[in-house]
């Protein structure tokens, strides 16, 4: 079996802490996290000033409202270090984030599935990076506009992310958004991700992330769990 996700052979160790938030990173999270909560009030203010409100009839609830989402890369099937699975290391990543967080999620899942086999998935994979690839995607995410954050999670495939979080960025105006990336690897940690959706994503404020060994986020024990909280902690969530 080759190993060609990942840049590196799966030899490296999970960091002992999270990564740290610089106090910019954490100031523009608070930015934006403050324009909900003061949406959320003009809203409740709005209703308890209207006429004619039935008490038969309340106004709905705003409590779900969110302007944050969690996109996320993830494959199952038989993946490097860990077998076959049944949901991906990036999506039980994804999932625990943004239920942290209380975000709305989107899968970004291509049209054509790849190959459950892991070489053959990666013979996919490969000729896509060299091809520049932009696999279609199923679905979309319909109300981009009222996110201001968006967390984006994916693998590591042959040094880059997969070609659909590629098609995924071309697919919206992400300008003046916050993204905040986090990946899983098998000893690669970011591989310069950050940088490439920084140049993808120009107009939007691309913080740094967190990378996660595929391994570790498939386990997601009460330690990693605790990793990823105080991650979030650090942005301010």
């Amino acid at each position: 079996m080759v190993l060609c996700f990942t840049l590196t052979a799966c030899n490296s160790s999970e960091p002992a802490s999270a990564p740290t938030a610089a106090d910019d990173e954490k100031a523009a999270v608070q930015d934006k996290l403050s324009k909900t909560e003061s949406d959320t009030a003009s809203a409740d203010t709005s209703e308890a000033t209207s006429e004619d409100t039935s008490a038969e009839d309340p106004p709905e609830s705003t409590d779900d409202v969110t302007n944050v989402l969690v996109a996320y890369f993830s494959r199952a099937d038989e993946n490097y270090n860990v077998g076959t699975i049944a949901v991906g290391n990036t999506q039980i990543l994804a999932e625990y984030i943004a239920e942290q967080v209380g975000a709305d999620s989107f899968h970004i899942e291509t049209v054509t599935p790849y190959p459950a086999n892991y070489d053959d998935c990666c013979d996919t994979a490969k000729q896509e990076l060299a091809d520049k690839a932009r696999p279609k995607i199923n679905g979309s995410v319909e109300n981009m506009d009222s996110y201001d954050i968006v967390f984006l999670g994916y693998p590591i495939w042959w040094g880059d992310m997969p070609m659909a979080v590629y098609t995924f960025m071309e697919s919206y105006d992400f300008s003046d958004k916050v993204i905040i990336p986090f990946n899983t690897h098998e000893g690669s940690g970011s591989s310069g991700t950050y940088s490439k959706i920084k140049s993808a994503l120009p107009n939007a404020n691309v913080l740094d992330g967190m990378a996660i060994q595929g391994k570790t986020a498939q386990a997601l024990n009460s330690e990693t769990q605790q990793t990823v909280r105080s991650w979030l902690d650090g942005l301010g969530f």
